[in-house]
C-alpha cells in the first residue's frame, strides 16, 4: 500500500544537509536547510503559480524578532508581494503556526480552520471535544473543524536528531494540502504527480498511533478497576 506520496517519502528518509538554497516559494528557511526539501517545495510552488497565478509561500522561523507578533512579521512579507500570495509561517521557539494572505478572496479557495485542525479525522474530534471543550461553541468547532495536516504531525514526538525531518514532513505536508486545495478550487491539476489523495493518506499512521493510545489507555482503566475492585474485596474478607 502506498503510505507516503512521492514528495514527503523523500523528505522522510533523506538525511538532512546542512546546505542553504535561494528558492522563491520556500521565502525563508532557518531551520531545515535541506535541498530536498526545498526542491519538493519550489515544484509545488511553482507548479501552483503555473496553473492559477496564486503564490503559496513557506517561512521555516527559528524565532520571531522580538516585540514582534506572527500576524505582524506575515504582513511585512505579505506588504512586498504585488501577486496574490498566501503564506504558510512556522516558528520553532514560538511554538507558532499560521497562515495569512495579502487578499481575503484567497481564503475561499483553501480550509484555513481545517489545514491548521489539531486532529485528523470527526472521531479523533470528538473524543478530544468531550474531554476539552469548555464551550458548546468550542465543541462545535472541535467536531467540525477536522483533517488537520499540519498540527497532529508536529505534536507527534521524536528525538533531538529527528526534529528537522519532523518539522520538514509537517510543514510540506500542510504546504501541498493547501496547493492541492487551491488546485481543485480552481479546477487544474499540479504537476509532478501530486494528486489530492496521497498526503492525506500520510495522517494513517498518525491516526493508528492515536486510536493505539485510546484503546490502551482503556485496557489500563478496565484493569486498574478490576484490580481495585479484587483488592477490596480481599480487604473486606480479611475482616
Amino acid at each position: 500500500m502506498k503510505i507516503f506520496n512521492r514528495g514527503l517519502y523523500a523528505l522522510i528518509f533523506t538525511l538532512i544537509i546542512s546546505t542553504q538554497l535561494t528558492a522563491e516559494y520556500l521565502y525563508k528557511d532557518e531551520i531545515i536547510n535541506n535541498p530536498k526539501f526545498t526542491e519538493e517545495v519550489e515544484l509545488v510552488g511553482s507548479s501552483l503559480y503555473k496553473k492559477t497565478g496564486i503564490k503559496l509561500k513557506l517561512l521555516m522561523l527559528k524565532e520571531l524578532p522580538k516585540n514582534t507578533t506572527m500576524y505582524e512579521y506575515e504582513k511585512t512579507i505579505l506588504s512586498k508581494s504585488n501577486a496574490p500570495t498566501i503564506l504558510l509561517t512556522f516558528s520553532e521557539m514560538n511554538t507558532l503556526v499560521d497562515i495569512e494572505s495579502n487578499n481575503k478572496d484567497l481564503y475561499k479557495y483553501f480550509n484555513k480552520k481545517q489545514v491548521l485542525s489539531p486532529v485528523t479525522s470527526y472521531a479523533q474530534g470528538l473524543m478530544m471535544a468531550a474531554y476539552y471543550a469548555r464551550s458548546w461553541n468550542e465543541f462545535k468547532s472541535m467536531v467540525t473543524n477536522t483533517g488537520g495536516t499540519i498540527l497532529p504531525l508536529l505534536g507527534q514526538k521524536a528525538k533531538k536528531h529527528t526534529m528537522t525531518s519532523k518539522y520538514s514532513v509537517s510543514m510540506f505536508n500542510g504546504y501541498l494540502d493547501i496547493a492541492q486545495q487551491i488546485s481543485k478550487s480552481k479546477g487544474v491539476t499540479l504537476d509532478n504527480g501530486y494528486d489530492s489523495e496521497s498526503n492525506q493518506e500520510a495522517l494513517f499512521y498518525v491516526k493508528l498511533i492515536f486510536y493505539g493510545f485510546v484503546l490502551y489507555a482503556m485496557f489500563m482503566y478496565i484493569k486498574r478497576f478490576i484490580y481495585r475492585r479484587r483488592h477490596k474485596d480481599e480487604k473486606q474478607k480479611q475482616w
